[in-house]
């Protein structure tokens, strides 16, 4: 099987033309036209089979938004029969894959520490249309989990790392539990991406990817994907289409282009990111750093087994003593906490405040875990997420040492 850095150079390039080029063109197009009533039909039927570029339509498949769902199939799916979708966002890409496998009356696991919007996404659509969903703990074990299971338990949603606090999950453990129990596994591989990280490998049944992060890489687009087991497929590409959900071709070609140096890209993450948080590791006035790379990760040993490699996200906590916090100060609700919170990431030259990481440049912002926390509330000081992008590390450290020391004035 191909490796990764060869796979992302060279899938999804073919097409049928007189004119050879190196990659794939953008289509812009909405109207099909056929040669005659019978192709019609023919493509009709195609289409709701899902056959690979079949299309009466420009959302169902245009040469290039089929060329980059055969990327995901050959890369994320890498050695499985598996198909894919794409959406116009991520979290359109999670709410299509979760309506199209639930049903009212559904009982619905998801990971405690989820993605925002997918929690949202739960609480408010599904819980509307009659799925209950019950949160767990980031570090259940797979028999911690199969103890929560209910007779009327239809899916686990996971994510590893989990976002902003970056649990390593037992993910073959619990896919393999799950499978043996009748319940569907679903995962979020925003973190790793394919690059660094094969779901399928772990036995679950669906990925969802959000092409607007490693993907595309630059910081310009909004896409989402979905990538499911063939035996999912059908009921994915139905309700893909009764919802209408579909991708322009100049959003598809970003992707497709992105795509190229995302191997490239990733290894630059990984490796700057690794040296800010081992720089982090040594500063005082921090508790801990929380990036499953290092070997003070609780759950390191999983991520040496499961993980090819790391991206340029994790977190660190502040010590809540050092910055004479009350030990109750856990994130920016805490008016003291805030004051130090903006001395930290405002003003920085290199570090922008924003949330959609993923792209060529540095991040960071404050958790508000209190509102992303039921099952395990977080009980630390304030934790602050970085995604370290394609500068030169030391000009991060620089970066956050000044943000460090105006965080020292206040106190």
């Amino acid at each position: 099987m191909l490796k990764p850095d060869t796979l992302t150079i060279h899938v999804a390039r073919s097409i049928e033309s007189e004119t050879r080029v190196a990659n794939i063109p953008v289509f812009r197009a909405s109207t099909v036209l056929f040669d005659s009533l019978e192709e019609a039909a023919q493509r009709a039927q195609a289409v709701a089979r899902g056959d690979k570029g079949a299309s009466t339509y420009a959302t169902a498949s245009t040469p290039t938004t089929a060329a980059l769902m055969d990327a995901l199939e050959h890369i994320e799916g890498a050695g499985h029969a598996t198909r894919a979708c794409l959406a116009p966002s991520g979290l359109s890409a999670i709410a299509t894959l979760l309506m199209a496998l639930l049903k009212p009356g559904d009982d619905l696991m998801v990971i405690d520490s989820v993605y925002g919007p997918t929690r949202n996404f739960c609480q408010s659509v599904l819980a509307q249309w009659g799925v209950s969903t019950r949160f767990y703990s980031p570090d259940a074990s797979a028999e911690a989990l199969e103890a929560m299971l209910l007779p009327n338990t239809r899916l686990i949603y996971l994510e590893s790392p989990a976002s902003y606090t970056f649990e390593i999950q037992d993910v073959p453990a619990i896919a393999a539990m799950a499978k043996g129990r009748g319940v569907l596994t679903v995962i979020d591989n925003a973190w790793a991406s394919p690059i660094m990280a094969n779901p399928f490998d772990w036995g679950v049944d669906a990925s969802v990817l959000p092409l607007t992060k490693y993907w595309s890489g630059h910081s310009d687009v909004l896409m989402g994907a979905t990538v499911v087991r063939e035996a999912l497929w059908p009921a994915l590409w139905k309700t893909q289409r009764d919802f209408g959900i579909c991708v322009g071709g100049d959003d598809a070609y970003l992707v497709l282009r992105g795509l190229r140096t995302a191997a490239v890209r990733m290894r630059s993450h990984e490796q700057s990111a690794l040296r800010v948080a081992q720089w982090l590791e040594q500063r005082q006035g921090i508790a801990r750093v929380i990036h499953p790379a290092l070997a003070s990760h609780p759950q390191h040993g999983l991520f040496k087994r499961d993980f090819k490699g790391a991206s340029g996200l994790f977190g660190f906590v502040l010590d809540p003593a050092y910055w004479g916090l009350a030990e109750t100060a856990n994130g920016p609700e805490d008016p003291q906490a805030a004051r130090l919170l903006a001395a930290l990431c405002e003003g920085r030259r290199h570090f922008g405040m924003g949330y959609s990481w993923g792209g060529f440049e540095s991040l960071i912002m404050p958790g508000r875990l209190s509102a992303l926390r039921s099952a395990k509330p977080w009980q630390e000081g304030p934790l602050l997420r970085v995604h370290i992008g394609l500068e030169d590390p030391q000009d991060l450290i620089d970066d956050l040492e000044a943000g460090f020391q105006a965080m020292a004035k206040l106190i």
